[in-house]
């Protein structure tokens, strides 16, 4: 399996619910580093899973709507508890309905599988997989 990596980050605020978040159940910032790896089992014509560019297009396009942006807010969030791993699923779910519609052009339709993590610190990160 043959995959690319882009990376791109996104700032948001909000609050989780939940004994277990502690201060966090209070509005909060966070910055994340999002990684976001296209996977498929041979490469195209060119030599590649995707246009890298248009890969890092498309990963911008997807957190341009969450980016400085109360997550709490946000009707199609309304009651989702938005940890750092509910996070990656939206993020993978939003890339695979881009592909799925074309973003990627022919290269799109030869991905497999779509990984993203987000690292909320140097040392803690959390990754969501899907099969395209």
């Amino acid at each position: 399996m043959f995959s690319i990596t882009v990376r791109d980050h996104v700032l948001v605020a909000h609050s989780l619910t939940g004994d277990a978040f502690g201060p966090a159940q209070r509005l909060h910032g966070a910055t994340y580093v999002v990684d976001a790896t296209l996977r498929r089992r041979s490469l195209g014509p060119d030599g590649t899973v995707a246009d890298l560019a248009a890969a890092a297009a498309l990963l911008r396009a997807v957190l341009d709507p969450l980016d400085r942006r109360n997550l709490d807010d946000d009707p199609a969030l309304a009651g989702v508890n938005t940890t750092t791993e509910v996070l990656a699923r939206v993020v993978a779910d939003r890339l695979h309905e881009r592909i799925a519609d074309g973003a990627l052009g022919d290269d799109g339709s030869a991905i497999e599988a779509i990984a993203v993590t987000l690292a909320e610190s140097p040392v803690a990160s959390a990754t969501y997989e899907r099969d395209r």
